[in-house]
């Protein structure tokens, strides 16, 4: 007999049906054992009695979290959860597990187990619903932001983790022996997906992963993480690349709240919104004026720290109604040498950060394409030349103009999800002192 997931099983009421997966609770009546049963597509009531002695007998021997198969007749029934349960004819333990587990799959009371001991046994912590959804919801994500971008032109790419220099600034830095020298793990796929615009790409995605030896240990940053990463040529500034983001992440999340709003909202208590285009924009600038108008201290010049990126979203939701916010014009002290800079002002770039509820979710630019331009403003910051060259010949033999951006996609479920820590929504998280499981 083939296997009946459980949400299928009320189009086959009435027939004798197979279903396998978790022993997710068990209520023991005397002669009769209630089991909830758990598989990816949701839970199952099923009734043991005297009736079937032999299934009994091996329910009585059950522990939570065993993985079962049970034969049994499906019928409607308004008593149990769901309104469907399975009398059991037959229960087989595919496989038995350890009493006493380490921590609960079921959580009783209000307050969760210690998020530590939960990512220690991360396995375990991921069978319970809230978080399997979790990762239902990045896997639509994912496939959503790949279709916006395919149906719009965009060429995959995959770019190498192994590179000579840096990525980015010189700091973060995971180095590594790489034969009979050093490399350094990839901090993004920046320079290579420029690549692709001298290449004559004109539109380049990235899925893969970014690696940051960052020291921090704050709710929002890890060591290792995925990255979406995008680049697109012909541009006439950076608000091109802010066009196009704000279209692709519309398009993912009215895909997500299509198909996994109601289980959001009902374990997580998030009603997943839909945002209206185009996205606010403030300048720079503009953000510091309204923040000391809110009497927020101005913690980082020319940047934003997280409590200003915090009460700055919840300004522009109040004024504007709008869960996001870019805010552009950097100054170049804060931003790399690649960045362009703006003919009106050339202290700013043509930057920008998108802020959704209080959280930075993108980095963006419009790059510089001139050879001698970006030659001139890596001298400025001070970058020996030799070990970039490999990345300033791309622009030597003739590159449009191009900009693009990099999206954290833990950091988007950190928000769909209204959750307030990357860790639970990590799949294993990395950070300073976790290499575990």
């Amino acid at each position: 007999m083939k296997r009946t997931l459980i949400e299928k099983i009320k189009e086959r009421t009435g027939q004798q049906i197979k279903i396998a997966g978790f022993v997710h609770t068990i209520r023991d009546q005397g002669s009769i054992k209630f089991l909830i049963i758990r598989d990816i597509s949701g839970t199952l009531q099923v009734v043991v009695t005297k009736t079937s002695p032999e299934a009994l007998k091996v329910a009585k021997s059950l522990s939570l979290e065993s993985v079962v198969e049970i034969v049994g007749l499906a019928k409607t029934e308004k008593q149990a959860p769901g309104g469907i349960e399975i009398t059991a004819e037959k229960i087989s333990i595919l496989s038995l597990a350890s009493p006493g587990l380490p921590i609960p799959v079921v959580e009783k009371g209000v307050e969760e187990t210690d998020l530590q001991k939960r990512l220690d046994w991360r396995w375990l912590d991921l069978r319970k619903p809230e978080k399997t959804l979790v990762f239902k919801v990045w896997t639509l994500m994912e496939q959503s932001f790949r279709e916006y971008w395919t149906q719009n032109g965009y060429i995959e790419i995959h770019s190498p983790k192994f590179m000579s220099t840096p990525s980015e600034s010189g700091a973060e830095l995971f180095e590594v022996k790489y034969f009979d020298r050093k490399a350094y793990l990839a901090q993004s796929p920046q320079f290579y997906k420029q690549m692709g615009m001298a290449s004559g790409f004109e539109r380049v995605f990235e899925v893969g992963p970014v690696f940051r030896a960052n020291p921090s240990f704050t709710s929002r940053h890890d060591t290792e993480f995925t990255g979406y990463d995008t680049e697109i040529s012909f541009i006439e500034s950076h608000q091109d690349v802010m066009a196009e983001e704000q279209k692709a992440i519309r398009y993912a999340l009215e895909r997500i709240k299509e198909k996994f709003g109601k289980e959001i909202s009902a374990l997580y208590g998030r009603d997943l919104i839909v945002p209206k285009l185009p996205f606010p924009q403030v300048t720079m600038k503009q953000a510091k004026e309204i923040l000391a108008k809110l009497g927020v201290p101005n913690e980082k010049e020319g940047d934003l720290s997280p409590k200003e990126e915090r009460k700055l979203s919840d300004y522009i939701q109040k004024k504007e109604g709008h869960e996001f916010v870019f805010v552009t014009e950097y100054p170049i002290e804060v931003r790399p040498f690649y960045h362009m800079r703006l003919e009106s002002n050339p202290k700013l770039t043509k930057s920008f950060d998108l802020l959704w509820n209080g959280l930075e979710i993108t980095t963006g630019a419009q790059r510089e394409h001139r050879y001698d331009v970006l030659v001139a403003q890596a001298k400025e910051k001070g970058l020996k030349l030799k070990p970039i060259q490999f990345y300033l010949n791309f622009f030597k033999y003739g590159c449009p103009p191009h900009g693009g951006f990099g999206l954290g996609p833990s950091r988007m479920l950190m928000k769909i999800f209204n959750v307030g820590n990357v860790r639970e929504v990590t799949y294993l998280y990395r950070g300073v002192k976790r290499l575990e499981p």
